[in-house]
């Protein structure tokens, strides 16, 4: 199985074994687990949304903060108990700040983002569990290709902005070109959804150790993230247009 969440591979499960006695891991579980770290990101993200001065002048610092504690978690299955909510404690800081610098822009445009990404959850689950939608080979092959591009058109867009050149300008601008490129975006991180659902359900048939629950939760999150950035990024370019 192929995912292009880098917590979610087909490796993942591959090499967790049960202790003997060993609680398994179990869907509500990691649907436990989920809401326990949307609630500790949503506790710094209330705070920082309320004093962005302060999430903003730690941006960087908790930026590198949060990308340690990703690898940890990814090299580190073990520690995920530990790191994950750490890590949507430290990331709730920062996309509250962002939140709020945004909002001040366009007032209530975080709240539609908020509610536009948990509605994407809802219809992709319902669809998943449904089993109107499914993780076919060709499905993750598509989505993990589309993944993979996108990350490198964002990753060639930053190192030449080191240089000054901006010839990727209209994917990221509020044009045509950019909205069609955020709507797309916005699409191929939903559908990622439906490879996390897919992972967890996995995990879960197969009997994995207990504390994959946390890391089930972990990159459902990541996912949740990247979605919730990519339509507000979306939402953003369509009111800058008014």
């Amino acid at each position: 199985m192929r995912s292009a969440n880098p917590a979610l591979n087909k490796n993942t499960f591959r090499n967790a074994r049960r202790a003997a006695g060993e609680s398994s891991m179990t869907i509500d579980g990691t649907v436990n687990k989920t809401a326990l770290s949307l609630l500790f990101l949503m506790t710094s993200a209330i705070y920082t949304w309320n004093n962005p001065q302060i999430g903003l002048a730690l941006f960087w610092p908790v930026t590198i903060f949060t990308f340690i504690l990703l690898l940890i978690t990814i090299f580190n299955k073990k520690a995920a108990p530990f790191t994950v909510p750490l890590y949507c404690f430290a990331e709730g800081a920062v996309l509250g700040a962002i939140s709020a610098m945004v909002d001040s822009m366009y007032p209530g445009i975080a709240n539609q983002a908020i509610a536009l990404t948990f509605g994407i959850l809802a219809a992709l689950l319902f669809l998943y569990k449904s089993r109107l939608i499914a993780a076919t080979e060709n499905f993750r092959l598509g989505v993990f290709s589309a993944t993979f591009g996108i990350l490198i058109v964002y990753v060639l867009n930053l190192i030449l902005s080191f240089f000054g050149v901006s010839f990727m300008g209209p994917l990221f601008g509020n044009g045509l070109t950019g909205i069609l490129f955020s709507l797309f975006v916005v699409g191929i991180a939903s559908m990622n959804l439906v490879l996390d659902f897919d992972f967890i359900e996995s995990g879960a048939e197969s009997g994995a150790p207990k504390y994959m629950e946390w890391y089930g939760a972990f990159g459902l999150m990541i996912t949740l993230i990247w979605l919730y950035v990519e339509i507000l990024n979306l939402l953003m370019k369509l009111r800058s247009r008014r």
